[in-house]
């Protein structure tokens, strides 16, 4: 015969939520009992154990456990056991109402801040990249002052896009260097003003493809390099 597992240490109020919903309560007899506390080692049900006006409230949310626990004046842990783990474990807290309406106020305004702060980072972001956009763009023009400014523009806005990986994300990209907004500028080119894409498609070997597409490449760069015309 199974023994009956042992309780847990007492920590505050215990409130126990049986396996099997056959126990009655050893005072008024009813049940089943969804949850139950031991008096003497006999259960007895929440409304005998005057915890019946208490709300329950499932574990997961730690800042709305911590907050409705110390908002209600009368809390209890509730456990249930774990048969392949072999012991007792929490499932969450019965508090006060009033706490947990409190509680979920407090918590509600503090996802409203939450909230708040991140559309005020992603605006700051969202600025930062607008200048580091157009800074890039300026030095594209000074480097190559032949490439029309929308164009420049363009190349700056897609090599610099957050999280992108691209060149204008690397330390030399975001120092400027002139290696990296040019290599920026190559990409665009390649694969705007020559066949590369479409030797790649065509399943040219990407080596033979930069190859073949080299001449019209460096034209294009010979051009951007030189002032542009009034």
């Amino acid at each position: 015969m199974a023994q009956t597992p042992t309780p847990p240490p007492p920590s505050g109020l215990l409130v126990f939520q049986p396996l099997r919903r056959r126990k009655r309560c050893a005072r008024c007899r009813r049940g089943p009992l969804p949850m139950l506390v031991l008096e003497q080692g006999a259960p007895c049900c929440l409304d005998c154990a005057d915890l019946g006006h208490l709300v329950f409230l499932p574990r997961g949310d730690t800042a709305l456990t911590r907050r409705s626990r110390e908002a209600s004046a009368l809390s209890a842990v509730v456990v249930r056991f774990n048969r392949r783990r072999s012991r007792y474990e929490r499932q969450g807290i019965l508090v006060e109402e009033a706490a947990l309406a409190w509680a979920e106020e407090r918590c509600l305004a503090d996802a409203e801040a939450r909230r708040r702060r991140r559309a005020r980072d992603a605006r700051r972001r969202a600025a930062d990249d607008t200048r580091f956009a157009d800074a890039f763009a300026e030095e594209i023009r000074r480097l190559f002052p032949g490439c029309p400014p929308q164009r420049a523009h363009a190349i700056a806005v897609h090599a610099s896009i957050r999280g992108s990986g691209r060149v204008g994300r690397s330390t030399a990209g975001r120092a400027l260097s002139a290696d990296a907004v040019t290599a920026a500028v190559r990409a665009s080119v390649r694969h705007t003003e020559t066949p590369y894409d479409q030797l790649l498609m065509n399943g040219v070997p990407r080596p033979e493809a930069r190859r073949r597409i080299a001449g019209a490449l460096e034209s294009v760069l010979r051009e951007w390099r030189l002032p542009e015309a009034a």
